[in-house]
């Protein structure tokens, strides 16, 4: 997990592989283009494969490409994560030409463009539930269960998925916070399953995030302030330091902050500030299972 630790400069993840997914904006993007110039092989996923594919800015090419010009090593691989079959094809795909998967990043979450934060839930769309929980819950715990046996035999492994403080407190929508906590409970349990085969799962909450999609908001509309806000690199950082982390099964199944790890690892955003941070998940105690 951490053999690349001692390495000197930004490139110290090199020889490490990543997958990261919902890769083609936000955070997702973020972490890639992060994890690339840290010297990780970082493969991608995302349904925008070009610029001008989605009403958002961002695309798989374009991820690939600022990643790139920063000397990271990096490819797309289309994938919607409502398909199985598109998501296993993806995996075998790292496996088979990079060999091993030291990190799954699962970020890819469905917010859907019609939902209004503003709206009572009586009053939305039931889509909203289907969407952020079978692309957020079901796409992690699918990704988890495709990533897991690769790690097993390989004997190392991070799971890390990017979640939010909506998992404890209310955010958005009753739909996003219950998606969010069932991400912070695949993290729980399948850490208490994985830890005996030397593999590491996390929760990662990043605080307000100047994603594309919230700068695309009136912020006097939206009511944001975003005065401490972090950039979306800023969770890639986070991760970065955590592979490097020799003692890194002390965390596996804990929910940990953005801020959490500045603060650990000494690390600070792209523009040499550091981000407020989200609150304070609290210690969920020990993974064990009941007598």
């Amino acid at each position: 997990m951490s053999r690349n630790a001692k390495v000197a400069g930004m490139r110290r993840l090199e020889g490490m592989t990543a997958l990261v997914t919902g890769a083609t904006r936000g955070v997702g993007r973020g972490c890639a283009v992060e994890l690339a110039a840290q010297g990780a092989s970082v493969t991608i996923t995302g349904r925008t494969e070009r610029e001008g594919d989605s009403r958002w800015p961002g695309s798989l090419e374009s991820t690939c490409v600022e990643a790139r010009e920063l000397g990271g090593q990096i490819e797309g691989v289309v994938c919607d994560h409502r398909d199985d079959e598109q998501v296993a094809a993806a995996f075998e795909r790292v496996t088979r030409d990079k060999g091993r998967l030291d990190l799954l990043v699962n970020n890819a979450f469905l917010i859907p463009d019609d939902m209004d934060p503003k709206v009572p839930f009586w009053e939305s769309s039931l889509d909203c539930w289907d969407d952020m929980h079978q692309v957020g819950a079901r796409s992690a715990y699918v990704a988890t269960w495709l990533a897991a046996p690769i790690m097993i035999e390989q004997g190392s492994g991070l799971i890390a998925n990017v979640s939010s403080q909506g998992a404890r407190y209310y955010t958005l929508h009753p739909a996003y916070g219950a998606a969010k906590a069932a991400l912070d409970r695949i993290t729980r349990d399948c850490g208490h399953e994985l830890e005996a085969h030397g593999v590491v799962t996390v929760s990662i909450w990043p605080s307000f995030v100047t994603t594309e999609r919230m700068l695309a908001l009136d912020p006097e509309e939206w009511e944001l302030d975003l005065d401490g806000a972090e950039s979306p690199r800023f969770t890639g950082r986070g991760i970065a330091e955590l592979l490097c982390d020799d003692h890194l099964m002390a965390k596996s199944g804990r929910v940990l902050t953005t801020r959490q790890l500045a603060d650990e690892y000494q690390f600070v955003d792209g523009d040499g500030s550091l981000p407020n941070g989200a609150p304070d998940p609290g210690d969920p105690g020990p993974l064990l299972a009941p007598d």
